[in-house]
């Protein structure tokens, strides 16, 4: 069900002091992450590890927002939900981080080193520049990506275990098949030198971003963030529980993609979910690709029994 101007039935409804604050806190969260990256600690900042903590500590203040000033009543985070949100949340910062440095980041600097490839210019930018660059490099694949998994047959087996969520959450955007997790992670800014704090903050500001997108949060965010930016209104319209109504909205973090190359779509969705919104366990997600497989095989099996039998 489209709700195009404000939030789903059975929803307070009207503007508040409240609601105004809220609408700013998404850009200023973004602004607080700038200034730590640009001016923090240097041992902090230094640390690999610091990329992690900071990414865990504003996911966690995305979510406790919800339990401040929800947006949808059926959306609220019970026992459950959490803890496969935080299985994915490990999952993404272990598993999947790992074999995105080893399979794809690792053989891209290698290549980039053995052809003597040099981009210096990147280092000479002004650190703002830097991050919108590591931004729009990592969204633009990201983007297409996004959009080949909603097109193809193969691609959508691995995405569509994440549009099988029933609610959103600041943390469902790390909720997904292990493959499509990988998948959607990769990129080509190995190739390029920049400092880490840069590609950091690239990481952080992208993940408070997709986190208010996620969020069951009642924030709408000013019109020249939602210019730029994907939002909840954008983000739960891609979610919706028509497949075709799916096809929209791809931005992760820059909705300004959808706008540029004609998938943007207006509106907003209360009720997410496919195939009659059933939940799918953490197994369901990881064997989803290969249901069909599986299938076969236990018919094969069933029919050698029954012609046993027989």
């Amino acid at each position: 069900m489209d709700q195009p101007h404000g939030y789903g039935a059975g929803d307070l409804g009207g503007s508040t002091f409240k609601d105004a604050v809220f609408n700013l806190v998404p850009p200023a969260t973004i602004a607080v992450v700038m200034l730590f990256w640009a001016f923090g600690p240097a041992e902090w900042i230094k640390s690999p590890w610091s990329i992690v903590v900071a990414g865990a500590l504003t996911s966690a203040f995305i979510q406790g927002l919800e339990w401040v000033h929800e947006r949808h009543a059926g959306w609220r985070i019970d026992r459950r939900e959490l803890a496969t949100d935080l299985f994915y949340v490990i999952l993404g910062n272990t598993a999947i981080g790992w074999a995105t440095a080893t399979l794809a980041e690792a053989p891209l600097t290698a290549m980039k080193q053995s052809l003597g490839i040099t981009t210096a210019w990147a280092m000479q930018m002004p650190f703002v520049l830097q991050v919108l660059f590591v931004i729009v490099l990592i969204e633009f694949g990201q983007y297409w990506m996004h959009r080949l998994m909603h097109g193809n047959a193969f691609f959508w087996a691995t995405h569509a275990p994440h549009h099988h969520i029933t609610q959103l959450n600041a943390m469902k955007g790390f909720v997904g098949n292990p493959v499509e997790l990988f998948l959607i992670s990769l990129s080509v800014v190995a190739l390029f030198d920049l400092p880490q704090a840069a590609l950091f903050c690239a990481f952080n500001v992208m993940g408070v971003i997709s986190g208010f997108a996620h969020a069951n949060v009642r924030s709408d965010p000013p019109r020249w963030y939602a210019f730029f930016f994907t939002t909840i209104r954008h983000h739960s319209l891609h979610h919706s529980v028509g497949y075709e109504d799916t096809r929209c909205n791809y931005g992760n973090s820059l909705i300004l993609c959808d706008r540029i190359f004609g998938t943007y779509r207006e509106g907003e969705a209360s009720i997410v979910g496919q195939d009659d919104r059933k939940r799918l366990s953490i197994w369901e997600q990881t064997i989803f690709p290969v249901r069909p497989l599986i299938e076969k095989f236990r018919e094969k099996k069933q029919a050698r029994s029954m012609a046993a039998i027989n």
